[in-house]
């Protein structure tokens, strides 16, 4: 039997694994959930990728950039610009989209702390956005104003509360000099 060419299907797999844990967590993940997922032969998800750590740093790749192209849409180049306010703002268009794409975001990052081998990828989005912000103010004023896009992320990812931008962009101004 000649072999399907399906140069898609290895971005189908990693978009299934998004889905599964998005709906299951990290704990639902196997090769035979995600093979169900992308509606292919479970051999296809071992041919792929020979350990779920392999596809977990994948998965947290791909999703790892949609802040950062969020961030690269509000801060322009230019400078200009009240900092405070365009980072509010973006995380007001982050965490005001579907919900459930934040939360699976930020359940790839932290799965780093008990999985070593996501961290190097956590890191490259760590040092990606620290690049963007750096753009903005200095490289220490930079790296203080992701922990706290990243704090404030987290307290009302799991708070369950409502963003609010205008607390946002007070709490940002504090630290730019």
């Amino acid at each position: 039997m000649p072999r399907r060419h399906d140069p898609g299907r290895r971005r189908r797999i990693i978009d299934a694994a998004i889905r599964v844990v998005g709906r299951d967590g990290i704990a639902g993940l196997s090769h035979r959930t995600v093979a169900a997922e992308a509606d292919v032969p479970l051999g296809s998800t071992t041919y792929h990728f020979a350990t779920l750590e392999e596809l977990l740093v994948d998965a947290l790749r791909q999703a790892n950039g949609n802040f950062g192209r969020v961030l690269a849409e509000v801060l322009p180049d230019d400078g200009r610009g009240d900092l405070a306010a365009d980072l509010a703002r973006a995380l007001g268009q982050w965490l005001g989209g579907e919900r459930t794409g934040v939360e699976l975001e930020y359940e790839l990052y932290l799965a780093a702390l008990r999985r070593p081998a996501l961290r190097p990828v956590a890191a490259e989005w760590t040092e990606r956005a620290a690049a963007l912000l750096a753009r903005r103010t200095d490289p220490v004023t930079a790296r203080a104003l992701l922990a706290l896009l990243d704090g404030i992320c987290l307290q009302v990812l799991l708070t369950g509360g409502s963003y609010d931008e205008k607390q946002a962009r007070a709490l940002l101004a504090r630290l730019i000099p």
